[in-house]
């Protein structure tokens, strides 16, 4: 079995981990949004490194049995709202109002299509109906429409967009250099809510053109270091699959969907009833919920406010983490939502950066250590930190620098307590996992806000997303309308054609595949044998019935070891870091090092406990110890 490497791209950094058997190597480089195949190419290169001493790449990569790739480049398009020009055809007298129902919609309206938009009537035939659809075509195109979604309401919606397709195929040959790409609501999803279906084809029609053009070339960038297998993409439904078979839009928020598979492993491995995921990056912190082995999902997810047909997990973003500024609004602190990024950073990373953040904070405190940060790849410049705290914190407020920064930290700990309180009802049975690279850092702190007694950090933190990617499996899915349940076997049938088609494509055969189908009735889920077709017990009558069918070919998966029997050894202290006080005396605590620690390593804090890309402040009353799952769990006494 050859290597399997995920890398996870996120807004400020890119994240990159190797699973090699029992081995795991991780590392993380900058994004690059001008350029995303930039820090694509530049972590393989620094994974390469940490396996082979060298950069040589085209040993990892001939190595490689597979690359799963998740990406951020569609939640930033859409944040952004940069992309191609859309044209949006509709059924005579449709109300567009329907479309803009929330400030959300009028947004997202204006920004991708504005007054681009034509109907067509249905009753129209023959020569008629293709000069109304020409006219439509042709003055979308000459409004600046670069793409064209054709939505169509009724029951018939299906019917009388194929009739488009066909005389639009017939009429715009796509050989033709000028034509413009069509997509038609129908062919993407099997939903009937007009609006949900009218706005993920949308999205997908805005994110296709440079989602497609990335990915292709990235893929193209792996083939002469001779890599074996096409790229694999990671989608936001838990499965990978290679870019030609890969929806645009189930690229969205597929970053936080391997986080939470992987927080479901360790709260699965852990016993951990109810677990809520911290997930600090540079640009956001997002929350979600794993309650009795289940992630917690919404069954029409929310992409920038604005309802759709997938489903998604139920995470909330904030706009509290790594890069957020803060500044002093009317007396008071404030911190985000909005971001150094990764360019120009923190101020204290030098390039340019000229605003206070937590970053800045930290590293004037003492907690993170200029010698190591960033596995010591990167040098901080504590003089600019100096000066940015100075000026948007300390001078405001009439504070010291020593002052400033532990009011920085208990600021940007309460933002997330609060989030997180609005988030979940927490109970004696809740727990708190921190990960991101900022994680980790005052998630102690954050589970005494409210009122959280156990807290797990998992020892690839800083990497854990691309960590989660390793518990994907390649799978494809199939859906359609069931209309009766006497063509149950009939739909049945013709799925498994189109998923064994789609695995085909991916290089698989069908005995290496599994299979498995479900009925989707309301919000419910209702398995259904595939070999014995027969309507699951408890379905509920006149409700819209939606027949799934998926393909998976399951893949090695990251390992989680048991912790069965540990002999507990005190933790390994690598030595000791001065920690600046408000008073402005300091306070010497032991560092100690994720690296140096074997499983049932155990202590109490106050300690500073660091990895090559994470800091965590071990407060006092808290106890921890090093699990053979590669986590570290902290309890705090009363």
């Amino acid at each position: 079995m050859g290597k399997l490497i995920n890398i996870d791209n996120g807004g400020t950094l890119t994240d990159i981990v190797v699973i090699d058997g029992n081995r795991i190597f991780h590392t993380k480089t900058l994004t690059t949004p001008y350029d995303l195949s930039k820090c694509f190419i530049s972590g393989l290169k620094q994974a390469a490194s940490a396996i082979y001493g060298e950069e040589n790449l085209a040993a990892l990569l001939q190595s490689t049995d597979h690359i799963r790739y998740s990406t951020t480049q569609g939640t930033n398009a859409l944040v952004e709202k940069k992309g191609p020009r859309l044209g949006l055809i509709v059924d005579a007298g449709t109300n567009i109002a329907s479309l803009k129902a929330t400030g959300k919609e009028r947004e997202m309206l204006e920004a991708l299509i504005g007054s681009r938009i034509a109907e067509i009537r249905h009753e129209l035939q023959g020569e008629e109906y293709t000069r109304a659809l020409v006219d439509a075509v042709n003055r979308l195109s000459a409004a600046g429409a670069q793409r064209i979604v054709v939505s169509f309401s009724g029951a018939d919606h299906v019917d009388l967009e194929l009739r488009c397709m066909r005389e639009v195929n017939r009429t715009f040959p796509r050989h033709l250099l000028g034509a413009v790409p069509f997509l038609y609501t129908g062919l993407l999803t099997e939903d009937r809510e007009y609006g949900r279906r009218t706005w993920t084809a949308v999205m997908n029609a805005f994110l296709h053109p440079s989602m497609e053009q990335f990915l292709f070339y990235a893929e193209n960038l792996l083939r002469p270091y001779g890599m074996r297998n096409p790229l694999l993409i990671y989608r936001n439904d838990g499965y990978s699959g290679c870019v030609a078979k890969t929806t645009a839009l189930k690229t969205y928020s597929s970053g936080p969907r391997a986080g939470m598979e992987s927080s479901r492993a360790i709260a699965a491995r852990h016993g951990l009833h109810r677990l809520v995921s911290v997930d600090v990056g540079g640009t956001t912190t997002d929350l979600g919920l794993v309650e009795n082995g289940s992630i917690r999902s919404l069954p029409y997810g929310h992409i920038e406010g604005v309802e759709c047909s997938l489903p998604l997990c139920d995470i909330v973003s904030i706009g509290v983490a790594g890069g957020s500024i803060f500044r002093v609004k009317e007396g008071k602190i404030c911190v985000g939502p909005d971001s150094v990024g990764g360019a120009p950073g923190p101020a204290c990373f030098g390039m340019g950066g000229q605003q206070a953040t937590i970053t800045d904070a930290l590293l004037l405190m003492g907690l993170i250590d200029p010698a190591t940060y960033f596995g010591g790849s990167m040098k901080l410049d504590a003089e600019r930190a100096g000066a940015a705290v100075l000026q948007d914190v300390a001078t405001p407020l009439g504070l010291t620098l020593a002052q400033a920064v532990h009011v920085m930290l208990a600021a940007w700990a309460e933002e997330i307590a609060k989030s997180i309180s609005a988030y979940v009802k927490v109970d004696q049975d809740t727990a708190l996992m921190g990960f991101g690279g900022g994680g980790p850092l005052a998630i102690l702190a954050i589970a005494e806000a409210v009122k959280v007694d156990t807290v797990v950090v998992p020892r690839l933190a800083a990497v854990f997303s691309a960590y989660g990617i390793g518990f994907s499996d390649i799978g494809h899915q199939a859906e359609s309308r069931l209309e009766t349940t006497d063509v149950l076997a009939d739909c049945i049938g013709k799925l498994m054609d189109r998923v064994q088609r789609d695995m085909f494509a991916e290089g698989f055969e069908i005995h290496e595949c599994r299979f498995e189908g479900w009925i989707t009735a309301g919000a419910q889920r209702y398995p259904v044998d595939l070999d014995k077709p027969a309507l699951p017990h408890g379905l509920p009558a006149r409700e819209t019935m939606t027949l799934s069918v998926r393909a998976v070919r399951v893949l090695p998966h990251a390992a989680l070891d048991r912790d069965d029997a540990l002999k507990k050894v005190p933790a390994v202290v690598a030595g000791v870091r001065r920690l600046l006080l408000p008073d402005g005396k300091t306070a010497e605590l032991p560092v100690i090092r994720v690296e140096d620690q074997p499983a049932g390593a155990a202590g109490v804090g106050p300690a500073v406990m660091e990895e090559a890309y994470w800091t965590c402040h071990v407060r006092e009353n808290w106890r921890y110890e090093f699990t053979a799952s590669g986590c570290i769990v902290f309890r705090r006494s009363n």
